[in-house]
């Protein structure tokens, strides 16, 4: 039988190569390592949260780390509801943060001002 093995230089996990990049997030530019996604940009820069909630308005950043939560998302290149944790940055990438209002809907009482939350 023979071995299957790919050879190192044809290992599709192996790193890219290396090499900076630079994203603007609303309008600031940030820079980072081709690979990364663009929470690891956000994140690398000293950003935890990069959006707020429409209720409370409490902040939001990497959660889950793993697509499933959807708290991290971003508009990029104008595209709406990109999860930042899933999406790798690309040089010249414009990022946008999402914060959406809650529509106003007739006949529903005002939530408090702290979204209901108790404490």
């Amino acid at each position: 039988m023979t071995a299957r093995r790919l050879p190192p230089s044809a290992d599709p996990i192996e790193p890219g190569e290396a090499g900076a990049l630079s994203i603007l997030v609303d309008g600031r530019p940030l820079d980072g390592l081709r690979g990364q996604t663009i929470a690891g940009v956000l994140l690398a820069s000293g950003e935890l949260a990069w959006r707020r909630t429409s209720v409370a308005g409490a902040p939001r950043g990497l959660f889950c780390g793993i697509g499933v939560c959807f708290d991290c998302i971003v508009t990029v290149n104008g595209e709406r509801d990109i999860r930042a944790c899933q999406r790798r940055a690309v040089d010249g990438d414009l990022v946008e943060i999402q914060h959406d209002e809650l529509p106003e809907l007739p006949g529903l009482p005002e939530l408090p001002a702290n979204g209901g939350a108790r404490s």
